[in-house]
């Protein structure tokens, strides 16, 4: 039953990777752009721990770890470099 219902969410998060991606290559300007971006990276992240779930691995929830962390430092940098132009003062 649990098999079942995570390989329905694994399509539709997957589905909602498709639309974010259409939505990051079609953005009206930046800041859609870079929010588009930022959902990406939360979708492959809640992607990665379903098929941890799937596949009863530890190693996919420390690969969703990394990749959250990597992917707020790249949000706090882009956002600095909108708003400053500058990354590191």
């Amino acid at each position: 039953m649990l098999d079942t219902v995570v390989l329905i969410c694994l399509g539709i998060i997957s589905l909602a990777m498709v639309l974010t991606f259409v939505r990051l290559v079609r953005g009206p300007d930046l800041p859609d752009r870079i929010l588009a971006l930022d959902t990406l990276y939360i979708n492959a992240i809640a992607l990665i721990m379903l098929l941890g779930l799937y596949l009863d691995s530890n190693l996919f929830f420390e690969a969703a770890l990394l990749i959250a962390v990597m992917g707020f430092v790249s949000t706090v940098a882009i956002a600095k470099h909108l708003l400053r132009g500058n990354i590191i003062e």
